[in-house]
């Protein structure tokens, strides 16, 4: 599912070289905490999906600098209006969650992840304030549980690529009948990704970029709107 700008564009993270096609692992540190000169643009991008979905997990795969975390134990006051979730997650994030990225040494990427409880949606479209596009995180073992989100989403005329995170022993299903079940439009992109995979993050993120990219370049293509004549 993930398209070719995606398994083929340049990046650098957590550490990494700039120009080459891989995303290390090193432990995030001074090393990568402040821009290179080579940087020629910016863009915030959300992360978003419902809880447990692994934005968090995402985000800090991929970041390039110690990512910062709001994390809070989940208790059984909050289980009376949260979603339920497997039993070994045992926090949640309660504000956001925030990494960067660089691709290419040129494009760096401010990485925003939400809450996932309906009851904080108001808060993350808040977040939602200056950013690009978001990337959207689904779990095919609930996919109903996206639909918050991806709604979201379309209300505030945010472009966006869904990722699905691969669980082990999450249903698969066609893309075709993906695309059904979250009621995409054709030109949204929808690919593959394991969350803990550097590599794999990085490539839902790039074709997430690409199609901003492509997006734009269409809306200053297509010719102007015209006008109605004025009545005689």
């Amino acid at each position: 599912m993930a398209s070719k700008a995606a398994s083929e564009a340049p990046v650098h993270g957590s550490g990494g070289t700039p120009g080459t096609a891989t995303a290390g692992t090193a432990t995030p540190g001074t090393a990568g905490k402040y821009l290179t000169s080579s940087v020629v643009g910016a863009a915030k991008i959300l992360v978003v999906g419902p809880l447990g979905v692994g934005k968090t997990t995402l985000i800090g795969t991929v970041s390039e600098i110690k990512p910062l975390f709001t994390e809070a134990a989940m208790t059984q006051a909050g289980a009376r209006v949260d979603a339920r979730v497997e039993p070994t997650k045992t926090t949640t994030t309660v504000a956001l969650d925030f990494g960067r990225m660089t691709i290419d040494g040129e494009l760096v990427l401010y990485l925003f992840g939400t809450p996932g409880q309906p009851r904080f949606l108001p808060a993350w479209r808040d977040l939602a304030k200056g950013a690009l596009g978001a990337l959207a995180l689904v779990d095919t073992r609930d996919l109903t549980a996206s639909f918050d989100a991806l709604g979201n989403l379309e209300d505030l005329g945010l472009p966006f690529a869904v990722a699905v995170n691969v669980f082990p022993g999450s249903p698969q299903h066609p893309e075709d009948e993906l695309r059904a079940a979250l009621d995409l439009l054709p030109h949204t992109p929808l690919v593959a990704c394991d969350a803990r995979d550097p590599r794999s993050s990085v490539r839902a993120l790039i074709a997430l970029v690409s199609h901003l990219i492509e997006s734009e370049s269409e809306s200053e293509s297509a010719p102007p709107p015209q006008s109605a004549p004025e009545p005689s």
